[in-house]
């Protein structure tokens, strides 16, 4: 299967040498030119597929130049029991008669950011071997806080790789933070950057651009990849878990096989949420695609008016997560719903680069508001549901509580009481301040500690790896300037 450019789809590329490149040179995000279906008989039998049986099979439709075995292994290496605390790996919680939530915090770093970073490393690994390539990957990372994480702990010392990971000074959790700046490895990197997200993102991406840069480390014997979600080999392991959670509903009776089901997703950078359009386009009986954002909006006014404007005031929220102004992979996005126009993307996406916004009409905005729904949630309205859902016995972290009340926003507003299932992408013990806040407790003064209070207080186990990090050294303290960030890459890469 050919993978083309979303800004000149004469480029074309195998599956190996998509994921070893990240991004396009021309600045394009790379995307199938076909996508393969999935029947409801396929479905039937999935049901009764282990979760790694059913990533199997559903990558295995997008990785032609891979074998069957290959991707079986990866599948089992990635979600084994060593990795991932609950042998679901994904599993589903019941949160009201026809709502459920898909929690996607069970693996090493406690963020859903693992579902899709305990995979990559074994597919750019192979990737690098079917390719020939004898340089060194350098993956770069911009984070507004799980990526980061989740792709050290993914890449950490795995062979013919660096890892270099840049995040916004004030605009990630101190957990977050300090998983981070404490991670083990002899290949990895981290710098906070002054700034915002999309200040981290647009460094890296300007890295990417930069042929001189290109050179000279081709000369030191490296080659520039990405983690982030502009890289197929992240987007595709999110399709898997929410074909995986229609099946687990279908198993258990909760659906009949065809029946349509709402998916509400928290989103800042686009990738999860387009997973599921990407599943729906496979086959997937999905209904609505509810996008949920924060006070960061850029998303919401997309969808509901066709201007994507980025030239707005930037929110530091409890859901840093989701501080997101540019989401990259809505190029993705638009690639499809205009039939492969890679012009026009083209042309929104220098509109983006020169004035900050563009517009989209006619029958690509309809295509767009008749597939999503826009929702977003301030900071009193996050707390809020987080203290409703735990009155009712379950425990979210922020940007899961976003999605649940902009699902709730939906329901409310059109009257579609469809089966739902909301995601829940991090572990609450990841944002305990915010969470302990908004159950009524005072945090105590040192963020490690919260840990154990919320785990007190709660009842609910904290997930172990982050409980060790009570008393763990940091190992990297850097910091600098977004006109630095080039510079900081030399340095890593000498």
């Amino acid at each position: 299967m050919d993978y083309l450019s979303t800004r000149d789809k004469t480029l074309a590329l195998s599956a190996a040498e998509a994921i070893k490149m990240g991004l396009s040179r021309d600045g394009g995000l790379f995307t199938p030119a076909r996508f393969p279906s999935i029947s409801p008989l396929e479905l039937e039998v999935m049901c009764e597929m282990s979760y790694q049986q059913r990533c199997a099979y559903v990558m295995g439709l997008f990785l032609d130049d891979f074998t069957p075995e290959e991707v079986s292994d990866f599948a089992l290496r990635a979600y084994g029991p060593e990795k991932f605390d609950d042998p679901a790996v994904a599993p589903l919680r019941r949160v009201g008669g026809k709502t459920w939530c898909l929690e996607l915090w069970h693996g090493p770093t406690s963020a859903f950011k693992d579902m899709a970073l305990q995979m990559l490393p074994q597919l750019l690994s192979a990737s690098l071997k079917k390719t020939g390539e004898d340089k060194t990957a350098c993956i770069l990372v911009a984070t507004s806080g799980d990526t980061g994480k989740a792709a050290m702990e993914g890449f950490a010392d795995v062979p013919q790789t660096k890892i270099l990971v840049f995040y916004p000074e004030n605009g990630v959790s101190q957990i977050q933070k300090l998983q981070m700046v404490t991670q083990e490895g002899a290949n990895v990197g981290v710098c906070a950057v002054r700034g915002n997200f999309d200040d981290a993102q647009n460094g890296v991406k300007r890295v990417f651009s930069d042929p001189a840069i290109r050179e000279e480390l081709a000369g030191r014997g490296f080659f520039l990849s990405s983690a982030n979600s502009i890289n197929w080999g992240r987007i595709l392991p999110q399709i898997v878990y929410y074909i995986s959670a229609y099946c687990d509903l279908l198993r258990e009776g909760e659906v009949r096989l065809g029946e349509p089901v709402n998916y509400c997703v928290p989103t800042g950078n686009f990738g999860n949420i387009l997973a599921c359009y990407y599943a729906r386009k496979m086959g997937l009986p999905v209904g609505k695609l509810i996008c949920a954002s924060n006070r960061n909006d850029v998303l919401t006014e997309f969808i509901r008016t066709g201007v994507y404007d980025r030239n707005r005031p930037f929110h530091t929220t409890m859901s840093p997560s989701m501080d997101i102004l540019i989401s990259s992979n809505l190029e993705r996005l638009l690639f499809d719903l205009s039939g492969g126009d890679d012009a026009l993307v083209r042309s929104y996406m220098e509109q983006l680069q020169k004035t900050g916004r563009y517009e989209v009409g006619g029958e690509l905005l309809a295509k767009l508001q008749g597939l999503f729904y826009g929702g977003c949630c301030g900071e009193e309205d996050t707390s809020a549901t987080i203290a409703a859902l735990w009155q009712d016995g379950y425990l979210v972290d922020t940007h899961t509580a976003v999605a649940a009340k902009v699902l709730a926003d939906y329901r409310r507003e059109t009257g579609d009481e469809r089966p739902a299932v909301f995601a829940s992408t991090a572990s609450p013990y990841k944002f305990c301040d915010s969470v302990l806040a908004a159950i009524g407790e005072e945090p105590v003064s040192d963020s490690v500690d919260r840990i154990a209070q919320l785990q007190e207080v709660s009842g609910v186990p904290a997930p172990s790896r982050l409980a060790a990090l009570k008393g763990k050294a940091p190992r990297f303290d850097g910091v600098a300037d977004r006109e630095e960030m080039e510079q900081v890459v030399l340095d890593f890469l000498k």
